[in-house]
């Protein structure tokens, strides 16, 4: 009986010993999406240009060309009444309906020459200014900005050796 027990015991941890842990297991799945949307243009539509300007021999000035295309002046310098041709820079600005988009204009001096000649146009302006909406797929963006002029600027016809570049990024 004795030998019976114990081969009964012995059966019985050989039977759990040999049995393996069931454990229960889930399953779930994920899809995966992405959305390629518009890529953001940019295309120029009219260059910068500050018109007739006119300077007294002694005193320098400026000339603040908004980015609606008016113009003010300041020192020594004239606007004649005979403007010339005076209009802000202006772009169109493309991609995805109600996106928004960061506006980069130049930090740095653009020089630009009549000959041996120079001036510099600085403190670009825009509108929208900082950032835009995209409505109905685009947006025009104007640029403005300030003409430097020394005092006894000699006469001629001052352009940009290099076109000034403005950047537009989706936020």
């Amino acid at each position: 009986m004795k030998r019976t027990r114990l081969l009964f015991v012995a059966s019985f941890a050989l039977a759990c010993a040999a049995t393996t842990t069931v454990r229960a297991q889930e399953t779930a799945s994920a899809t995966v999406t992405a959305t390629i949307v518009t890529p953001i243009s940019i295309t120029k539509d009219v260059d910068m240009n500050f018109g007739n300007v006119a300077v007294q021999s002694t005193t320098a000035g400026t000339v603040v060309l908004t980015p609606a295309g008016t113009r003010t002046r300041t020192g020594g310098v004239t606007l004649p009444t005979t403007a010339g041709t005076v209009t802000a820079a202006s772009f169109t600005v493309a991609g995805t309906t109600g996106y928004t988009y960061t506006i980069t204009l130049p930090t740095t001096p653009l020089t630009i020459t009549s000959g041996a000649n120079t001036m510099t146009v600085t403190a670009f302006t825009s509108d929208p200014s900082g950032t835009g909406t995209l409505t109905g797929g685009s947006q025009v963006l104007n640029v403005g900005a300030t003409l430097n002029v020394s005092a006894g600027q000699p006469a001629g016809v001052y352009v940009s050796g290099t076109p000034f570049d403005v950047t537009v990024n989706y936020n």
